[in-house]
């Protein structure tokens, strides 16, 4: 696997050191030595609350299943308006297509340069979340986008498990908390497309305006141009440069209440291209707890009190939605 990711900072000063960002191998916790699953673990937690973000190595997740999952989402981004709008969503975006200027950053008066598809998880017939999760929707014009999606999306959510699973562990969690908070968790899938900025209010927006993401922790799977930015603890914003078989994983608001600040969310953007005719296609996994989850400050963040109040997930969920201007 490519090991050379980096944070490089954006700064006119030729002066600071190029940052490394904490690249973690996760067959090392998954198959290693008592003391490499040890390492992994406290690297993992250190990375999260020093940089907000890892980078994954050695992960299960296939070349082969990233480029047919791309090839897929290209095909329905590039049909006509009319034929995508079919497809849009009336309840907050979670499933389907949201089309492009749709949404916006919290606290942003402007919206991102943007157009997204969701794929949420399949429940089986009678599920008690079936009435709190829309049924996914799929273009009939693309042939295996249902097959290759949900395949990606079933790997993805089995790595999720396994990492939250290591953090519990550096967090004091009895075994199995986080597993048990994100089955059949309201995990989505968004295959993002930005479009050229050409023509476009490039002054008020960009690709992605500065935010955190709503959920408990994002893993990104691969990206086929830069742009994105993350903001260090520091407050300076560093640009991300990864490999297309790499996983950056960052922290998200869900994570941070259930922390107590002590895993900050971790903010960040995607600014527009120097060449204003390029497109950049991204895929994020937003890994969610179930509905019935209640993010409750735990025990070994409390320190001196709970920052925020008890919640359930998909309360929060939903408060959010409405703030970044997908839920009305």
């Amino acid at each position: 696997m490519a090991t050379n990711t980096q944070v490089i900072e954006s700064t006119s000063f030729g002066h600071h050191p190029v940052r490394k960002v904490p690249e973690l191998s996760l067959r090392s916790y998954t198959d290693g030595t008592q003391s490499e699953r040890i390492r992994f673990i406290d690297n993992l937690y250190e990375g999260l609350i020093d940089y907000g973000f890892i980078v994954l190595n050695d992960h299960p997740l296939k070349m082969r299943q990233v480029e047919d999952s791309y090839k897929k989402v290209m095909k329905f981004f590039s049909l006509p308006k009319t034929v995508k709008e079919e497809y849009a969503s009336a309840n907050g975006g979670q499933r389907g297509y949201t089309p492009f200027l749709s949404e916006h950053a919290k606290d942003s008066d402007f919206p991102d340069l943007k157009e997204f598809w969701h794929v949420g998880r399949e429940l089986e017939k009678g599920h008690r979340f079936g009435k709190i999760y829309n049924p996914n929707m799929w273009p009939s014009e693309i042939p295996e986008f249902k097959k290759v999606l949900l395949d990606l999306f079933q790997t993805m959510d089995k790595m999720s498990h396994t990492l939250l699973e290591a953090l519990g562990t550096a967090l004091d969690l009895v075994p199995g908390t986080f597993s048990r908070m994100i089955e059949d968790g309201n995990s989505i899938l968004r295959a993002i497309h930005y479009p050229p900025v050409e023509g476009q209010d490039t002054k008020n927006s960009i690709r992605a305006a500065a935010h955190e993401d709503i959920n408990l922790i994002t893993m990104l799977v691969g990206a086929t141009d830069s742009g994105l930015e993350l903001k260090d603890r520091d407050g300076q914003w560093l640009k991300v440069e990864s490999q297309s078989d790499q996983i950056v994983v960052d922290s998200g608001d869900m994570l941070s209440r259930l922390t107590n600040d002590v895993i900050p969310a971790t903010t960040h953007r995607v600014v527009n291209p120097d060449e204003a005719q390029t497109s950049r296609f991204s895929m994020p996994f937003f890994v969610h707890p179930n509905p019935e989850a209640v993010l409750k400050c735990l025990p070994s963040c409390v320190g001196a009190g709970a920052k925020y109040p008890d919640i359930l997930a998909n309360d929060f969920l939903l408060q959010r939605l409405k703030e970044i201007g997908l839920l009305r």
